[in-house]
């Protein structure tokens, strides 16, 4: 009961969650999370709505579990509420910061969003992943705040902001959903390890994390300076990166058609480990949709030999790259 308690005071603190100790749910990390809610709403051959491009580990995990899942396009507003398939029994989707391309959901999609999932009675898994790390822009409180119909399940998440390692998760539940919930909970997994719990309690209680969120924020927006002023310098005729505002890494499109298995070949011939956005697309494109650039493990004095190394790879492959606009 403590840890909910802490983090039921630390969501509506951040976020503006509000809910009580008892409709929280502690979990073994956001990816157990994912599976709980699925293992509770979904049955054989049920649909689920996802971003296009969207988490794609998320998408396997729905799709292990039976169900269909069926891509969704995401524009600068977010997820297009208008496409969305009339039979969906839950819609996962990451308003606060679009899973990979950054953009929040605006107020309007959010409120159509709800809208129709009352009407259809369908659950939302929200996601609000690194959602405590902005650099800018106006914040918008969580999905689930805007709920009132109970058809959001939010999920939160401490191994992005402590250590992976941790499997610190938790769901906030609609009151209808958790005697439910907390069966399959225990049948998953019977509860979370009490020794974590009670440490991570003491954590938020005494507020070591917003004191670690504060000191780390500075070390992140150093080096997402860093990684931006050469996406917008040097590394521009090959790579338009899009305008996220929170998180650990940057989505960048390449302005000329390249081949994701050359460009990833190269690229780890010269040392650099990359991460397209091919992954995260329902069906991969033809040539590379572009790159997943994280600057939340590497070292500020490493991005730019890191960048040089891809500015090499990108200009072997294409010498003469058009000017960028």
């Amino acid at each position: 009961m403590a840890l909910r308690q802490a983090i039921a005071r630390h969501i509506a603190f951040t976020r503006g969650v509000q809910s009580m100790p008892t409709d929280i749910l502690v979990t073994g990390g956001a990816q157990q999370g994912i599976d709980l809610l699925a293992r509770l709403v979904l049955g054989p051959g049920a649909v689920v709505a996802m971003e296009d491009p969207g988490y794609p580990m998320a998408r396997s995990l729905f799709q292990g579990l039976g169900a269909r899942v069926v891509p969704v396009p995401v524009d600068g507003e977010g997820l297009v509420v208008e496409a969305l398939p009339n039979d969906a029994t839950l819609v996962y989707v990451t308003p606060s910061h679009q899973s990979p391309l950054g953009v929040p959901m605006s107020l309007a999609r959010r409120q159509a969003l709800l809208d129709w999932a009352a009407r259809r009675h369908a659950v939302i898994l929200e996601d609000d992943y690194d959602s405590e790390f902005r650099y800018g822009g106006q914040a918008l409180d969580a999905l689930q705040t805007l709920d009132r119909h109970g058809r959001v399940v939010y999920l939160g998440t401490f191994s992005k902001t402590l250590v992976a390692n941790l499997r610190g998760g938790y769901l906030v539940m609609p009151p209808w959903l958790m005697p439910a919930a907390r069966k399959v909970k225990h049948l998953m997994d019977w509860y979370t390890p009490t020794l974590i719990q009670q440490a991570l309690a003491r954590f938020l209680s005494e507020g070591h994390l917003l004191r670690h969120i504060r000191r780390s924020h500075a070390r992140h927006a150093q080096r997402r300076a860093r990684l931006l002023a050469r996406l917008h310098g040097d590394l521009s005729p090959w790579l338009e990166p899009l305008p996220a505002m929170a998180g650990f890494h940057l989505a960048a499109r390449l302005r000329v058609p390249v081949a994701s298995e050359a460009l990833v070949s190269m690229a780890r011939l010269a040392d650099l480990a990359l991460a397209t956005l091919d992954p995260c697309y329902a069906t991969p494109p033809a040539t590379c949709a572009g790159l997943l650039l994280g600057f939340g493990a590497i070292d500020l004095l490493d991005i730019d030999p890191a960048l040089d190394r891809l500015a090499m790879v990108l200009s072997a492959l294409v010498p003469e790259p058009p000017p960028a606009t």
